[in-house]
């Protein structure tokens, strides 16, 4: 039964089931779904955001687990980056907990859900790179029932949340292979991706899949670097390379994702092609994450 209550001129209800949320947000079609509101409740703080009202999915049991089907993890949007993090559910999808672990300091993870971190749609948002190279999928719980997209359709606005909708599971491959989370930081300890480069093996499909994220708007797959060397990978021996494939592997990905400008072949202003400093030094770590994240894979 949903719980109404009114604070700071808004109102507030708090459902607990989708089904009550769903009807909460029909009846109410400028509220705003927030879980564990740690970007959300910041933009309304500064004054950023001002909804109408707020529907709160925390008393939501069934968005706060997983189950399985098919050769996949349905996980619920209310997961937390704390128990995303923990053992059990990194022996499911250890680059998924990785980057939980990642996502900052712990009032942060235990607040932060993986529903908002993909609703919010930050280019630093840990989980989404991991997201991209799973090839995850979301449901969208509506009033005209649940549909499932590719969680890459809804980053990149192809297919958006409608009115009405909330996002409920995310459903993700268990690939049952080795997958990594990387990401480089601007100081020592948890805070926001400079850069951040997640990686998964495919054994049955005999790929590699790769995501970089926080270098764009929203995170990037090198498709050609990941069947370059997928196509040097001996699938059905000890699946190692050398290290030379590992750092070109690396720079294919950062080339990919850092390209350089346009004008770079002016024979008529050999300068103009030159990446700034910082721009270098962002594709340099790019590089180097693709490097540790395939040679950790492989190991």
């Amino acid at each position: 039964m949903s719980t109404y209550a009114r604070q700071t001129g808004r109102t507030v209800t708090l459902p607990a089931s989708l089904d009550e949320a769903v009807a909460a947000l029909a009846a109410m079609p400028a509220a705003v779904p927030v879980a564990g509101g740690t970007d959300l409740m910041a933009a309304v703080n500064s004054g950023l955001l001002r909804p109408a009202g707020l529907v709160g999915l925390g008393r939501i049991s069934e968005i706060r687990g997983w189950s399985y089907a098919d050769g996949h993890a349905l996980l619920g949007a209310g997961l937390t980056h704390a128990r995303m993090g923990r053992p059990d559910f990194a022996a499911l999808i250890p680059a998924l907990a990785a980057a939980a672990r990642a996502a900052g300091p712990p009032q942060i993870r235990n607040a932060g859900t993986l529903g908002g971190n993909i609703v919010t749609a930050a280019p630093t948002g840990d989980a989404l790179p991991v997201l991209a190279a799973l090839e995850a999928t979301v449901v969208l719980a509506g009033p005209d029932g649940s549909r499932e997209v590719p969680v890459s359709h809804l980053l990149t606005g192809m297919d958006p949340l409608r009115p009405g909708e909330l996002l409920a599971f995310v459903r993700a491959p268990l690939l049952h292979a080795p997958q990594t989370f990387l990401k480089a930081t601007a100081r020592t300890g948890p805070g926001r991706a400079t850069a951040s480069v997640a990686l998964v093996l495919d054994p049955a499909r005999r790929g590699v899949r790769c995501a970089v994220g926080a270098v764009a708007p929203m995170p990037l797959r090198p498709l050609e670097a990941e069947a370059w060397v997928a196509g040097l990978i001996d699938w059905d021996g000890d699946r190692t390379l050398e290290a030379e494939a590992c750092t070109a592997f690396g720079e294919y990905v950062a080339m990919a994702c850092i390209p350089d400008p346009a004008d770079h072949a002016d024979p008529a202003n050999p300068a103009a092609g030159e990446l700034p400093p910082a721009v270098a030094h962002l594709r340099r770590t790019v590089a180097a994450l693709a490097r540790r994240a395939l040679g950790r894979a492989l190991s």
